[in-house]
């Protein structure tokens, strides 16, 4: 059975000197402003859809890594994940790259490695993006 999720976003004006309220359904997080701006000079207190997709793929990775380090029967006690969503005017959403470091007890950074190629291949989000953008993974075990 699919699970939807929905955001409306409400916007007056033109591209570029309009600028619009980006709310989830969930009230996970308040209301949110958007602008031509954010997406190309980074306006103070306003985001981008490329930082809403970053926001999405950092947290289905880390979901999808810790899934295949618990599957493998090594279950993480820390992961971060930051992705970077490289966005260029009048080209569209070019890259994200995935940028991870977990302390992980009882694997080596090899094992590491390949737990963040998989969950990169699996994670949702970049199946939605396979094929239409270049995507990386860094992979960090610490300590």
């Amino acid at each position: 059975m699919a699970v939807s999720s929905s955001a409306t976003t409400v916007w007056e004006g033109g591209l570029a000197d309009g600028a619009g309220v980006t709310t989830p359904q969930s009230g996970a997080f308040p209301a949110t402003d958007v602008s031509w701006a954010s997406r190309t000079k980074r306006a103070a207190g306003k985001t981008s859809p490329e930082e809403l997709l970053a926001a999405a793929h950092a947290s289905c990775y880390s979901m999808a890594l810790s899934h295949e380090l618990s599957e493998a029967g090594t279950p993480p006690e820390r992961l971060e994940a930051t992705a970077t969503v490289d966005f260029v005017p009048g080209e569209g959403v070019k890259s994200s790259r995935i940028v991870v470091k977990g302390h992980v007890p009882g694997i080596d950074q090899q094992a590491f490695a390949a737990a963040a190629k998989a969950a990169g291949e699996g994670c949702p989000i970049s199946g939605a993006l396979k094929g239409n953008i270049e995507i990386t993974v860094e992979p960090t075990l610490e300590g």
